[in-house]
């Protein structure tokens, strides 16, 4: 066989090396780590749970795509309020609030989306000093605790949206939108992040007893 030139083997083995690496990563990737399949679903999802997890991942595209038009236009709107006071010495209260319901809507409707990828901010030193199986099982703590606060969280969301409705309560400035607006953003966000948190960890538990049956 023709000997290949220095250069070309010496790129040849680093891309091997590479790949290498990859699959180390790949087997030492802590236990309970998301992984979508094509269809945006967790395949330890449950399979009663499969239908509400796809439907979830259809969602969450949504509210990201709304998300970043939301960031562009409160973006603008702040850039406007500040061209608006400095040149025109002109009050920007509607700037302002419609800026902040904009950047709620984009933090609470992208929270579920950000969930599904698990991503927000961990800490994942334990994983590293813990088993296969007490790291699954601190997995399922972690994943119930949060289903409970931000359950919590959108039914208390969901109460303060009717009460704003029915008492028809709005800002104390001098525009006064209606405090529905934030509200039902709120509510639809965190019910959103609820649901996904539920399908998480019904997959964490399936893992867990994966685990025990190779244990």
């Amino acid at each position: 066989m023709k000997e290949l030139p220095g250069g070309i083997a010496s790129a040849r083995a680093a891309a091997a090396d590479a790949a290498l690496d990859v699959a180390a990563d790949a087997e030492v990737a802590p236990v309970g780590t998301a992984s979508a399949g094509s269809d945006g679903v967790d395949p330890a999802t449950p399979r009663v749970l499969v239908p509400l997890a796809r439907a979830l991942a259809q969602a969450n595209r949504a509210m990201v795509a709304f998300g970043m038009v939301a960031l562009l236009a409160a973006s603008i709107v702040l850039t406007s309020s500040v061209l608006t006071r400095y040149f025109l010495k002109a009050s920007t209260d509607w700037q302002d609030e419609t800026a902040v319901f904009l950047l709620v809507g984009a933090t609470f409707l992208c929270g579920a989306f950000v969930q599904s990828i698990r991503g927000h901010v961990g800490i994942e030193a334990l994983s590293t000093l813990l088993s296969k199986r007490v790291d699954a099982l601190r997995r399922i703590a972690v994943d119930a605790l949060s289903l409970a606060f931000c359950a919590f969280f959108a039914w208390k969301s969901w109460t303060l949206l009717h009460e704003a409705w029915v008492d028809k309560q709005t800002t104390s400035s001098s525009w006064a939108p209606p405090l529905w607006i934030p509200y039902l953003l709120m509510a639809v966000g965190m019910t959103l992040l609820s649901l996904q948190l539920l399908v998480h960890t019904t997959a964490s538990v399936n893992r867990a007893r994966s685990i025990g049956r190779d244990a």
